[in-house]
């Protein structure tokens, strides 16, 4: 049986298309573009990145739970390293920016200024600032980041011939979780009653664990151990899959599933919307990670949706300000329509503004990392150049974390948000 890669050219292509619909969520909502109904469900796309983001930091622990040789995990420092240097450095050049040159930057208050310099956001009540609210979702995937070598630690258990039991496991805790939005923080702490549970990472684990679940799915397949031809089953036509992902966004769309444009809404409506969030991830990611091997995907794998699947946590960072930027280049006010105008405004200076980020600061520092890494390995390796053959064939565990790291934006999960 023909086994799936390590890297899977076609994700950078989902993410640039997530991306995009972003962007082109925000650009309508503040154009005050009609059909709001519809264009606010582009938010969903938010569940793609989680779900990517659980995909592609899992697959490791995933393998290596089914690996198992003499108890070997996963680096947790490396891990924690590859993170810090793959989001901060970036997203302190564009917090920094707004907190200098934005009016509700300069206006936000010491422990709003910290929050966004720390992550921590959704945890301060009125903390989030014009150019900087999407970052709400970016704190959100920096708690899954730290708390993922603590889920590996808690399922360690279930490895070897185990290993079965991890993917309901999984999924009877992403089960549970759908129940979140019900969950009144007040009522838990007090202190935490003035925030919004709606945007607390307990309530996105169902959109961050179909990611996971896939990685497990991926990771029997890859081993050969089991098939897993339900699943297959789901995303086997492969022109049926982007009709599926269609449809599922017009359903959302629908009244049933509360108000659109970023209001919050009701208990019942958050969890319908974390249903749909999954089935929409999960046919965007399947069909790429557990689909049909030899399927080309030219679209996804097309020069220009790869250079902007590449640029794409740019994209994420830098487009609120540009779009706040974009309302005084064409001088029209919020809320005004000349939605076309300010999204091709908006991405045309978006994109190199992300492409430079790329080039200049993520890129570099994440090569200076593995250089670091590198040598870090040859010192406590004695010096030696390379492990030989042997040991590497007896720990399948590192041999797993070192094909993952090299291969090219394996482990890049460039948040998103609504």
């Amino acid at each position: 049986m023909e086994q799936p890669r390590f890297f899977i050219p076609a994700l950078e292509g989902v993410r640039a298309l997530a991306a995009l619909g972003v962007l082109t969520a925000h650009v309508a909502f503040q154009t005050g573009a009609g059909w709001q109904w519809l264009w606010g469900r582009l938010d969903l796309w938010v569940a793609v990145f989680f779900a990517l983001s659980g995909f592609l930091l899992w697959r490791r622990q995933a393998l290596a739970a089914r690996q198992d040789v003499g108890g070997v995990r996963p680096s947790v420092g490396r891990y924690y390293r590859a993170r810090f240097v793959r989001i901060m450095p970036a997203y302190w050049l564009v917090v920094v920016t707004v907190l200098l040159l934005f009016p509700g930057g300069q206006r936000l208050s010491w422990e709003g200024v910290l929050s966004n310099l720390t992550l921590t956001q959704v945890y301060v009540p009125l903390s989030l600032t014009d150019g900087l609210t999407q970052m709400w979702s970016l704190s959100v995937e920096g708690a899954f980041y730290l708390l993922v070598p603590l889920a590996a630690w808690v399922l360690w258990g279930l490895r070897g011939k185990r290993a079965r039991w991890r993917i309901p496991t999984i999924g009877v805790v992403c089960a549970l979780f759908l129940g979140w939005a019900w969950v009144s923080l007040g009522q838990v702490w007090e202190p935490l009653g003035d925030l919004n549970g709606q945007m607390q990472f307990p309530a996105f684990i169902p959109w961050f664990g179909v990611g996971m679940l896939l990685a497990e799915v991926w990771a029997d397949c890859f081993l050969g151990l089991r098939e897993h031809r339900g699943v297959k089953a789901l995303v086997q036509v492969g022109w049926l899959n982007p009709v599926v992902v269609a449809v599922l966004f017009l359903v959302a769309a629908q009244p049933f599933m509360g108000p659109a444009a970023f209001v919050e809404p009701s208990p019942r409506a958050f969890a319908l919307r974390m249903v749909m969030g999954v089935e929409i991830a999960f046919f965007c990611v399947a069909p790429l990670v557990v689909g049909p091997v030899g399927a080309r995907h030219r679209i996804l794998c097309s020069g220009v949706l790869q250079a902007l699947g590449r640029w794409s946590y740019g994209i994420f960072l830098w487009h609120l300000v540009v779009l706040w930027a974009a309302f005084q280049i064409l001088g029209v006010p919020l809320f005004s329509g000349h939605t076309l105008g300010v999204w091709v405004v908006t991405v045309v200076v978006t994109v190199p503004l992300s492409a430079a980020s790329y080039a200049l600061v993520e890129e570099p520092l994440r090569r200076r990392l593995r250089a670091w890494e590198a040598r870090r390995v040859v010192a406590a390796s004695g010096g030696e150049a390379a492990a030989a053959p042997e040991a590497i064939v007896a720990a399948p565990s590192v041999t797993v974390e070192a094909a993952l790291e090299s291969a090219p934006g394996a482990t890049v999960a460039a948040p998103a948000e609504a």
